[in-house]
């Protein structure tokens, strides 16, 4: 067999195996994923506070942020007619809110953070008019 089909049989056998791992781990479905998710004690040493978006975990942990706001936003809205502005959040606060909590709280998530910050926000008021089911387009 040529060095070329041996590479190309050894690439699907491989592809086959690591398959299988994926699926053999995988217990139920999940809710919600991403940084936010992970032990503070694993994230807190990888933040950088004032590292800005060129630092990845700041800005994996700002973008997660920004999809679950979003999120929260729409059942804020159709629950609650009312809103946190995420235009108005900037990275550098999401990362020191994070970083602090999780230097306190290594035993916790950032979600907890990230839920208390959306709890306590300052929420802008809508008319119930301008809820809106997300799926209809």
């Amino acid at each position: 067999m040529s060095s070329c089909w041996k590479r190309i049989a050894l690439a699907m056998a491989l592809g086959t195996a690591l398959a299988g791992l994926t699926n053999a781990g995988r217990a139920d479905p999940l809710l919600r994923q991403g940084i936010g998710l992970q032990t503070c004690e694993k994230l807190a040493p990888q933040l950088k506070v004032d590292g800005g978006l060129d630092h990845l975990p700041n800005a994996l942990l700002f973008y997660w942020f920004q999809g679950y706001v979003s999120a929260a936003n729409i059942h804020l809205l159709n629950e609650y007619t009312d809103y946190v502005d995420a235009g108005a959040i900037d990275e550098a606060t999401i990362t020191k809110l994070v970083a602090e909590f999780c230097k306190a709280n290594p035993d916790k998530r950032p979600v907890n953070a990230i839920d208390k910050f959306i709890q306590d926000a300052t929420k802008i008021e809508v008319k119930e008019s301008d809820a809106f089911d997300p799926w209809e387009h």
